[in-house]
């Protein structure tokens, strides 16, 4: 789509939001570069492409480019250099970079299920409300790599992650998707202790778990928001009760 094109659509600056409301796209493609940047996908003092390229990119005009870089600007995430354009900076300020203590005990994968437990089920529901096609795309992906390890009675952490990250990243909301990708190597530490549960001999506990990941994908597809909410509570609370065999910590202490 040229720039002139996207103009229009840019008037009131608002982007089409499937079953939602409308999402501002200068908020939009705020939120999708700082998220590359809190990744590392453009890392310190790395080149941010030109505006006309992230215009192409996000499908969005210049000016709405121009507005988020300078939201990135005015908050020290980026600085530009004189005809060479925008750069991450070397040093993010604290609020720009999200991060949690490392796992360091089995109470602390606890903690991470009941942290998640108010993070993704909310974003279950609303990625079923602002899902497109790209979105169930990803998630799909994710979901096939699972059962295709599942057919070989295996346990793809990795693809268990992507099938999580790409729900975040259907909520149109970078909340949720940075919190994930902060989360991502606790969350790792608890899906691989979570898929040795499932290889016993006779537990079958790879083709159950891969159903509860098909139902908050279909729930998702087919636009069932709450019902993707309760899927994906259940299923968390679920792999976290097979991990702990239903004895929950006493925190408290």
């Amino acid at each position: 789509m040229t720039e002139n094109a996207t103009t229009g659509a840019d008037k009131g600056a608002e982007a089409p939001s499937p079953r939602g409301r409308p999402v501002k796209l200068v908020d939009l493609v705020y939120g999708k570069l700082l998220e590359r940047i809190q990744t590392g996908e453009y890392g310190p003092e790395s080149r941010l492409p030109a505006e006309h390229d992230l215009a192409a990119m996000f499908d969005v005009s210049r000016p709405i480019v121009r507005d988020a870089l300078s939201r990135l600007k005015e908050q020290g995430i980026i600085y530009s250099r004189q005809g060479a354009g925008s750069f991450v900076r070397g040093e993010l300020p604290p609020a720009a970079v999200l991060a949690y203590a490392p796992v360091e005990n089995i109470a602390d994968i606890q903690r991470c299920y009941e942290f998640r437990l108010t993070l993704e089920p909310d974003a279950a529901y609303y990625a079923a409300k602002r899902r497109d096609k790209a979105a169930i795309a990803k998630i799909a992906a994710a979901l096939n790599q699972m059962k295709d390890a599942t057919q070989h009675k295996l346990h793809r952490e990795d693809a268990d992650f992507s099938f999580h990250k790409a729900i975040t990243d259907a909520s149109n909301n970078h909340f949720y998707a940075s919190s994930m990708e902060a989360l991502k190597r606790h969350i790792a530490v608890g899906m691989h202790l979570h898929g040795l549960s499932l290889q016993g001999p006779t537990r079958g506990g790879l083709e159950h778990v891969l159903e509860e990941h098909r139902t908050i994908y279909n729930a998702i597809v087919e636009g069932r928001a709450e019902d993707a909410r309760e899927a994906m509570r259940k299923h968390l609370e679920g792999s976290r009760d097979r991990l702990f065999e239903g004895r929950i910590l006493d925190l408290s202490l």
